[in-house]
């Protein structure tokens, strides 16, 4: 498994990743110890409650959505940010089309090797 992704990632140069349910990403870049992806949510597009080990840092570059983090919700849109703490459980939902970037530390080991996608729970959903 490549461990490291490329020095420049041109996006318009990628395909969307399908996850399904109204939503896909396109991995911006990783190494063992951080990762950034960009995540497309359409409309009323579910990223259902999970928890991982990971920190996560998330910034919205457009859209509107309502996040719940350890029970606490909050509607962040263009512009905002939104930090999450290792195994609280969160979620999102998708107000107004738009699109995310997820930062984690350390690498998510289940988003390069397709074992889970957390958004959903798993591959399956």
């Amino acid at each position: 498994m490549k461990r490291s992704s490329d020095k420049y990632i041109i996006t318009k140069n990628m395909e969307w990743e399908d996850l399904g349910g109204g939503v896909s990403r396109k991995m911006l870049g990783y190494d063992n110890q951080i990762m950034m992806v960009l995540v497309n949510f359409k409309k009323d597009a579910v990223g259902t409650p999970h928890s991982h080990f990971h920190t996560q840092a998330t910034y919205c570059v457009e859209g509107k959505f309502e996040f719940e983090i350890d029970g606490v919700k909050q509607v962040v849109s263009a512009g905002d940010g939104v930090y999450i703490e290792p195994n609280l459980v969160h979620s999102a939902v998708c107000l107004e089309a738009g699109k995310l970037i997820d930062t984690f530390s350390p690498v998510r080991e289940d988003f390069l090797d397709g074992s889970g996608v957390s958004y959903f729970g798993n591959k399956e959903d």
